[in-house]
Order: C-alpha cells, then structure tokens, then sequence
C-alpha cells in the first residue's frame, strides 16, 4: 500500500510579498492575476482549503485600464437596507472618488464564496498612487504577461 499524499497545514507555507504596478493594466485580467497569487495557485503545494497565498501591493490603482465602453455603462450598486436606497454609480465615478474600490470590488468577485474569501482580501494592499508603506517587507516585483 501506498503512502498517502501529504497534505500541507497553515505554519508550512511562507508567505512572500509581491508588488504589482497596475498603469495601462486591463482590469479584469489583471484581477484574475491578483486573486491566483492571493490564493496561492501560482504554487506548487496549493491546497484549496488552506489559505496557502501571498501578500499583494497594488500601486497606481487610479491608472487602470477599463475596455470598451464599460467606464461609462458598467454601474456599481449598493444598498442599505432601508427602501428605496439604492445607489448606483458608473465605473469612471467611482474611479473618480475611490480609485480603489474598482480593484477591490473585481479581485473580490473572483476569489471564491466561502469562509477564507476574508482572509485572502486582508492580504491584498491597494494603494491609488505610486507610493506605499510596505517597504519593510521588501516586496518582490511581479509581472504579468
């Protein structure tokens, strides 16, 4: 009989830092990117009930790239809870106000629905401009093609 295949707890993984420059990047590929390294799927021993990702910094959130006509028809909705509340914006308002939210809004739809979708956007570090405040951990530079 075989060994079976052992699996990987929390303490065994390292968790690296990684910082992405999103200038000119589309925004649905580039969120895609973001959510495999977050998970962890870039690395050979990915489990997928383990949080076995690293950490990522985003800069020039502000300078990403939306296709087509979605900066004027692509609309973000929220809602309070009471009737008749909800809000709506278009994607070059919300670019406008919080450049940030496009990002995370996209990286957090693509992560999956359960108890560890938390855990994965508290490693993400969105930053609208080019300067951040994680240069103690020495974060590597990731490209994506």
């Amino acid at each position: 009989m075989q060994n079976p295949t052992p699996y990987s707890k929390v303490n065994d993984f390292t968790r690296e830092w990684y910082i992405v420059d999103a200038e000119e990047q589309v925004l649905g590929r580039f969120a895609t990117h973001i959510a495999n390294v977050l998970r962890g799927k870039n690395k050979p021993t990915f489990n997928s009930h383990i949080d076995c990702g690293d950490n990522v910094i985003v800069i020039n959130a502000e300078k990403i790239a939306l296709t087509g006509n979605k900066i004027d028809q692509k609309m973000y909705r929220r809602h309070s809870g009471y009737l008749g509340n909800l809000k709506e914006a278009t994607a070059a308002d919300v670019l406008e106000k919080h450049p940030t939210r496009v990002l995370e809004a996209a990286v957090n739809g693509m992560l999956p629905k359960n108890k560890l979708r938390k855990h994965f956007m508290s490693k993400l570090h969105i930053y609208a401009g080019a300067d951040h405040k994680h240069a103690g951990q020495n974060p590597k530079e990731l490209t994506f093609k």
